[in-house]
């Protein structure tokens, strides 16, 4: 069985802009850069602003306060792009912001993506103002891309935490799991922390088995997608189990079960009112990528 190289449409990924490392390490062309031409992503806190047309609302240095932080998030067409870091990070799970998935429904997929790089990086440096080690407050360098505490010297970098989703296969049929958040008839691939000390195979196999009580083997990477939620990403992989006996760990789930192929594509062809047993993973979810990918292989 081969992975594809990249699962295309995937949510948050594809931004058009440049990261331009060169320039955000050389404080002197990065404040060259900032002038008229550069361009500001306005945020609603961390909500994205979408214009007439569903596309992200851009403004120009004069739109944000002198003392706003600002990080570079690269350039595009020869103008240095920035997002400002909001007074306060996210509050809440990705669940529970209905009013953000309403407008990021809106946007293009790279609108979304660069949306979605810029909402890791403000909600972290809102969140991080001070130092881990010492807590005095910290300083942003790099353009965004760390922040530096003067008081001890220590240095911070933004953060993304490894999860695995997986799609876990016997017989010709897939486990998936609910939990108790999701609305009525809503399963999902399981997903999880990768922890210290282990490899991504060792999560995956742990989580299934934590979570579901069952045993897996012969672990394969499918895709990858950023989840700017806070900021995370997500590892897709396959995997076989040789006895189906599902033991629930409820405090981690509300129901799991056996899907055949044939529930499963008969949920993809309802689309969004589903089945009377399943919705089909919305297009937002790597896991739509990867029922998909396991559907059509």
């Amino acid at each position: 069985m081969h992975a594809p190289a990249a699962a295309p449409g995937m949510a948050f990924s594809g931004s058009p802009l440049d990261r331009a490392d060169h320039i955000r390490v050389d404080p002197e062309a990065l404040a060259g850069l900032m002038n008229w031409r550069a361009r500001v992503l306005l945020l609603d806190g961390l909500l994205p602003g979408v214009d007439e047309t569903g596309g992200l609302v851009w403004g120009s240095l004069a739109d944000v306060p002198e003392e706003a932080e600002l990080v570079f998030l690269g350039m595009l067409d020869g103008k240095a792009h920035f997002v400002p870091v909001p007074a306060e990070g996210a509050e809440g799970p990705a669940y529970a912001m209905p009013r953000a998935w309403q407008l990021m429904s809106l946007l293009a997929p790279p609108d979304l993506a660069i949306y979605g790089g810029a909402r890791s990086l403000a909600d972290w440096h809102a969140r991080h103002r001070f130092c881990a080690r010492c807590g005095a407050p910290t300083n942003l360098v790099k353009g965004g891309w760390q922040r530096h505490c003067d008081n001890c010297g220590a240095d911070h970098f933004p953060r993304t935490d490894p999860v695995t989703i997986m799609l876990v296969e016997h017989e010709d049929r897939l486990l998936l799991g609910r939990q108790p958040r999701f609305p009525p008839k809503m399963y999902s691939a399981l997903a999880g922390f990768v922890e210290p000390g282990e490899t991504i195979e060792e999560a995956v196999a742990r989580e299934i088995h934590e979570e579901a009580g069952v045993r897996v083997r012969d672990v394969t990477y499918i895709a990858s997608q950023p989840w700017p939620f806070p900021s995370q990403l997500m590892i897709g992989c396959h995997a076989v189990a040789d006895d189906p006996e599902i033991t629930l760990d409820t405090a981690e789930l509300e129901d799991a079960r056996w899907f055949t192929r044939a529930e499963l594509e008969e949920a993809r062809a309802a689309g969004e009112k589903g089945t009377d047993l399943l919705y089909f993973p919305r297009p937002f979810a790597i896991a739509h990528h990867l029922v998909t990918w396991w559907l059509d292989r």
